[in-house]
């Protein structure tokens, strides 16, 4: 049964941040609100929460799993990032896009691709960034949804069909249906992968 935090979208409250941060800490996995959709991670360092979290998702373990980061200059550590890549993404965020990129040596097996490549997300979100600051390490970051067409935006609906599978269920709202777009940085030139709630016409 999972534990639902409540926590305020614009100052989050650093009690329940600390006690949903212990959770993950722990190897537990939840749900939680980004600047799209609500998500389902983990600490990017738990191989069997990764594991459980591809499980719940029904997906392989080379279908792709993003994790969020809380700034750029973090994501240097977890991926290779070109001069090109590099202007992109400062333009772009914190927003609601997931980039794809190389991954480097730091990032686990089971979040890359076959062609070691991982998406990367910075969220335009007060609760992802306390959560970011608190644990000190990325968060894995899949939709909350059981298929790919069928998205949840509202905790309690979270909690009816997948609270069995979790540990931890932050209330941040009713979220949007609209997941982020996918734009593959690791080689140009960059494509879009999937058009979803950042605007795309950069790359067009």
């Amino acid at each position: 049964m999972a534990i639902m935090l409540s926590i305020q979208p614009d100052n989050p409250q650093e009690r329940l941040i600390r006690q949903a941060v212990e959770i993950l800490s722990k190897g537990g996995i939840m749900t939680y609100p980004t600047d799209t959709v609500y998500g389902i991670g983990c600490d990017i360092f738990h191989k069997q929460s990764i594991q459980r979290i591809l499980q719940l998702k029904g997906k392989s373990k080379f279908s792709p799993l993003s994790f969020i980061c809380p700034d750029l200059k973090d994501i240097a550590k977890y991926a290779h990032v070109s001069n090109a890549a590099y202007k992109v993404m400062r333009q772009l965020l914190p927003g609601p896009y997931t980039f794809v990129l190389q991954g480097t040596r730091l990032v686990p097996k089971l979040m890359l691709t076959k062609r070691n490549t991982v998406g990367i997300r910075i969220p335009d979100n007060n609760i992802c960034h306390a959560l970011l600051k608190e644990l000190g390490n990325p968060i894995v970051s899949t939709s909350a949804s059981l298929r790919d067409d069928v998205i949840f935006n509202d905790p309690e609906e979270i909690d009816r069909h997948m609270g069995h599978a979790l540990d931890l269920i932050i209330d941040g709202g009713i979220m949007g249906l609209s997941p982020s777009s996918v734009i593959d940085l690791s080689e140009e030139p960059f494509r879009v992968l999937r058009k979803g709630k950042g605007d795309i016409t950069y790359f067009q």
